[in-house]
C-alpha cells in the first residue's frame, strides 16, 4: 500500500472505485489520501469520492460480504472511541458532567460535525476545481487546509454551544478538554469507520486490520489532542477575568486545533515521497498527546487544590466533617470511599456528597473571581444546604 502513513492519519479522500458524486456530497472527511495497492500498482484515489457518497449509493443493495466488511469496520472504531471517551470521563473526578450532555457531545462529533465536514470540504474543493481546473490543486488544498478548518470548527461549535447555553457546567480547564474530547472521538469514530470500510472494500480484510492498527492503534489521540485547545480556550474564557482573556483565548484555542491538524496533515503528505517526515509526523502526534496528557494531570491536580481550599472552611462551618474532606479531594479517595459504602447501603448518598463538594467548591470559586453571575451566591447556599444534610446522614 503507497502512503500507509497518510492512509493511517486520515485522508482526504476515499479510496472507492466506483463513479462518484463529485460535487454532490464531496471530498471525505480528512488528510491526504492513501493509494490502494492492486498487484503491484499504485492507482491513486478518485479526487471528490466520500464513504459516505458510496454508503449512499450503494445502500441498502450491499451485499453479504459488503455489510460484514461495514459492520467489522464500525466494531473496530466505535468501541474504542468510546472506551477513550470513558477514560476521559472517568478523568474528571471531582466534578462529573451530565452523562446526557456527554453522550451528545460524542454524538455530535459522530454524525453533525462530520457529516457538515464532508459537505463542506466537496463543496470547497469543488470551487477550487471549478477556479484553477486542477484536482491535484483542490486535493492540496482540501488536505492542508480545508479539512483542517472545516473539521475542528465543526467538533468546536460542540463545545461553543456548551459555553453559550449551558456556560455552567464547563468550571474548570478538565470540562473543556472533556468536552472537546469526547467530541472530537465521536468524530473519530465515524471517520475511521468510512476508512476501514473503503480499506475492506478495496483490500480486504487483511487491508482492513493494517488500516486499523495505523489509524485507531497507533492514532486515536489525534483528533481529541486538536480540539482540546477549543475547550480548553473556551474554559478559559469562562472563568477568566479580564477581557483579554474572555476574547483571546477561544480564537487561541482555535488557532492551536487547526495548526496541529494542519501540521499533522502536511506531514503526512510530504511523507508520500520522504519517508522522515512520517516520523516525524507520529513524533508530533505522540509528543502532542503527551503534552496534553501533562495538561490534564496539572488541569486535576489544580482542581483539587481548589476542592481543598474551598472545602476547608465548610468544616468550620459545620458543613462537612474533615474526613469527608480528606476523600472529596483524593482522586482515588472518592474511589475508596465508595467501596467501603457498598457494605453500608450508602454508597448513592456518598458519591452525591461528592458530587456536590465539588459542585460548591467551583461555584464558591467563581463566586469570589466573578461575583453574582447566574446567581452564585444563590447557588452557593442551596449547595451548602444541600451537602450539610448530606453529611449528616453518613
Amino acid at each position: 500500500m503507497r502512503r500507509p502513513l497518510a492512509a493511517a492519519k486520515g485522508d482526504s479522500h476515499f479510496p472507492f472505485s466506483d463513479p462518484p458524486l463529485l460535487l454532490a456530497v464531496g471530498a471525505g472527511v480528512g488528510r491526504p489520501s492513501p493509494v490502494i495497492s492492486t498487484g503491484g500498482r499504485r492507482r491513486p484515489p478518485e479526487v471528490g469520492k466520500s464513504a459516505f457518497t458510496e454508503v449512499a449509493l450503494r445502500g441498502v443493495g450491499l451485499d453479504s460480504a459488503a455489510m460484514l466488511v461495514f459492520l467489522l469496520s464500525v466494531l473496530l472504531s466505535f468501541p474504542p472511541a468510546l472506551a477513550c471517551a470513558g477514560l476521559v470521563y472517568w478523568l474528571d473526578r471531582y466534578e462529573r458532567e451530565p452523562k446526557l450532555l456527554v453522550t451528545a457531545a460524542f454524538g455530535w462529533g459522530a454524525m453533525v460535525a462530520t457529516v457538515a465536514a464532508i459537505v463542506a470540504q466537496g463543496v470547497l474543493s469543488g470551487v477550487v476545481v471549478g477556479v484553477t481546473g486542477s484536482e491535484q490543486a483542490a486535493d492540496v488544498a482540501g488536505t492542508t487546509v480545508f479539512a483542517p478548518v472545516t473539521e475542528e470548527t465543526l467538533k468546536g461549535v460542540a463545545v461553543l454551544l456548551i459555553f453559550l447555553i449551558m456556560r455552567r457546567e464547563l468550571d474548570s480547564v478538565m470540562d473543556g478538554v472533556l468536552y472537546a474530547g469526547v467530541t472530537a472521538l465521536g468524530f473519530a469514530a465515524t471517520e475511521d469507520a468510512l476508512y476501514l470500510f473503503g480499506a475492506g472494500s478495496e483490500g480486504g480484510v487483511g487491508q482492513l486490520f493494517s488500516l486499523f492498527v495505523l489509524r485507531v492503534v497507533m492514532g486515536i489521540w489525534d483528533h481529541p489532542f486538536y480540539t482540546a485547545f477549543i475547550g480548553i480556550g473556551l474554559a478559559l474564557s469562562r472563568l477568566g477575568r479580564t477581557w483579554v482573556v474572555r476574547w483571546l483565548a477561544p480564537p487561541i484555542g482555535w488557532a492551536l486545533a487547526v495548526g496541529f491538524h494542519a501540521l499533522h496533515n502536511s506531514l503526512a503528505t510530504l511523507a508520500e515521497g520522504t519517508p522522515g517526515f512520517g516520523a516525524a509526523m507520529f513524533a508530533v502526534d505522540w509528543g502532542g498527546w503527551a503534552v496534553m496528557a501533562g495538561v490534564v494531570a496539572i488541569s486535576i491536580w489544580a482542581e483539587s487544590r481548589l476542592l481543598r481550599r474551598q472545602l476547608a472552611a465548610e468544616v468550620g462551618r459545620g458543613t462537612l466533617r474533615s474526613d469527608q474532606v480528606a476523600s472529596a479531594v483524593s482522586f482515588f479517595g472518592r474511589t475508596t470511599a465508595g467501596l467501603r459504602a457498598l457494605g453500608t447501603g450508602r454508597w448513592r448518598a456518598t458519591r452525591r456528597l461528592h458530587q456536590v463538594c465539588g459542585e460548591l467548591a467551583h461555584k464558591k470559586e467563581q463566586l469570589a473571581r466573578l461575583g453574582e453571575e447566574d446567581d452564585n451566591a444563590a447557588a452557593v447556599r442551596a449547595l451548602r444546604a444541600e451537602l450539610g444534610q448530606l453529611s449528616a446522614s453518613l
